[in-house]
């Protein structure tokens, strides 16, 4: 597809992602969504980025333009977003967001009535209609057919009840010391009144956004400064959330960044042992092996799927699931929330500590993620991989080094991801620079 990516439409805002294209979206979105409409009415929130005014007024113009009334519920965090779609009887959601990407990209999320991300197939006749003059001509209407907009600051409160109301209502925070780096972006207001409330010491960090400092040197991509705060100011846990809050990187009491790995295992199995685990746990094909080991040692079963937090919701669904995630903080328990929330996520994990009554380096420490290496190459053509010659010879060799490989192309840059992983760290650095020397070779002729 031209226009989706992984995670909806995502790119440099007022360069390809500008009014114009937005405004067209919009409307196709909208023509899409008519034929199962119920309401009329499609919810719109955005997270703290400058360039969120110019593509939610773009958007409210594309889908009054054909009828529909829009909700603007202004800056909050895309779980949010899928919540309040479906509780305020929407016929879709929309988040102007770039999740984690810095202040100057921006993106368009989609939801469907029961707040669910769609579906390939969904994105493609959304796309096949946005290149369609005649259907979007037609769609426009005049006069009292015209939609209406209004804006609503009030839902957050909503959100804030729904999310409490997954922790247990025996616990409270009350014993805890929590930082909370809300990343200059959509959790600023909703993360400290929900932690406050349920009786946490609560710090924040990064919670003063100017449209401009979202993701800058904070939250969960660089929870290095959280980090530093934990350790000096002695407390208990730091949660770090991204951009739009939905995900989640946990700091322990020691100062030390979780892997997203060990966070997984260590909530599923808090999980089974309040006989609340569903099924298998799901993550993505660039989960750690030492996962799975811990996983399958305590009884738990474990699937993997593509990357991107959609795909996960995807084969929970199949596999009649309630939680997975990826490596990357998107963690879905679906029994709270149709999509990751860094949120839930923060709050499932203080329960744990106060359950096991443990510090969180204790828990965490359960799981010893084994050595990965990651390397984002820029490259100039997106090839099929599976026709590149000499690159299943490549993997052999890889895996008969014990060695596991995974690559993958970016779905918004012209990047390819090399992952590479081993149980033995010191042969990883080695082989990634074969790695790079064989696709920068495959990719840049």
């Amino acid at each position: 597809m031209e226009l989706f990516g992984t995670d909806g439409v995502r790119g440099k805002a007022g360069s390809f992602l500008d009014s114009f294209l937005a405004m067209r979206l919009a409307m196709a979105a909208g023509i899409y969504f008519k034929d199962k409409s119920l309401t009329n009415n499609i919810l719109v929130g955005k997270d703290t980025r400058r360039s969120g005014y110019m593509i939610e007024n773009a958007i409210v113009s594309g889908l009054t333009s054909i009828g529909y009334n829009v909700i603007q519920i202004g800056p909050m965090p895309t779980p949010a977003i899928a919540f309040l779609t479906e509780d305020m009887r929407c016929d879709a959601g929309i988040m102007i967001s770039a999740s984690h990407n810095p202040y100057y990209d921006n993106g368009i999320k989609f939801f469907d009535s029961y707040g669910n991300k769609l579906n390939e197939e969904a994105e493609k006749k959304i796309e096949e209609i946005y290149f369609n003059n005649d259907l979007i001509e037609n769609a426009r209407v005049t006069m009292g057919e015209i939609g209406q907009a209004k804006r609503i600051d009030d839902v957050i409160g909503r959100y804030i009840v729904s999310i409490k109301n997954s922790f247990p209502k025996n616990l409270t925070l009350k014993s805890l010391r929590v930082i909370l780096d809300v990343a200059n972006g959509a959790s600023y207001k909703v993360a400290p009144t929900v932690f406050k409330e349920l009786g946490a010491e609560v710090i924040v960090i990064n919670d003063k956004p100017n449209g401009l400092n979202i993701n800058e040197n904070c939250g969960a991509l660089h929870p290095f400064n959280l980090a530093d705060e934990v350790k000096r100011l002695r407390a208990d846990v730091g949660f770090a959330f991204d951009g739009d809050a939905d995900r989640l990187v946990v700091v322990d009491e020691k100062g030390e960044v979780a892997n997203g790995d060990s966070l997984l295992g260590v909530l599923a199995l808090y999980l089974k042992e309040q006989n609340k685990l569903k099924s298998s746990v799901v993550a993505t094909s660039m989960s750690n092996g030492a996962l799975k080991e811990f996983l399958n040692k305590n009884g738990i079963d474990f699937q993997t799927c593509n990357v991107g937090d959609k795909f996960v919701l995807e084969k929970l669904k199949e596999l009649k699931g309630n939680f997975g995630g990826e490596q990357s903080g998107h963690i879905i328990f679906s029994d709270y929330a149709k999509t990751g929330d860094g949120l839930i996520a923060a709050l499932q994990f203080s329960a744990l500590m106060l359950t096991k009554k443990k510090a969180a380096s204790v828990i965490l420490g359960q799981i010893k993620p084994y050595p990965q290496l990651l390397v984002n190459l820029k490259i100039s053509e997106k090839k099929d991989l599976e026709k590149i010659k000499g690159l299943k010879e490549l993997i052999k060799e890889l895996k008969n080094k014990n060695i596991n490989a995974l690559f993958r192309y970016s779905g918004t840059e012209n990047l390819i991801r090399l992952l590479l992983e081993a149980k033995e760290g010191k042969i990883l650095e080695k082989e990634m620079k074969n790695v790079v020397a064989f696709f920068k070779k495959a990719l840049n002729d």
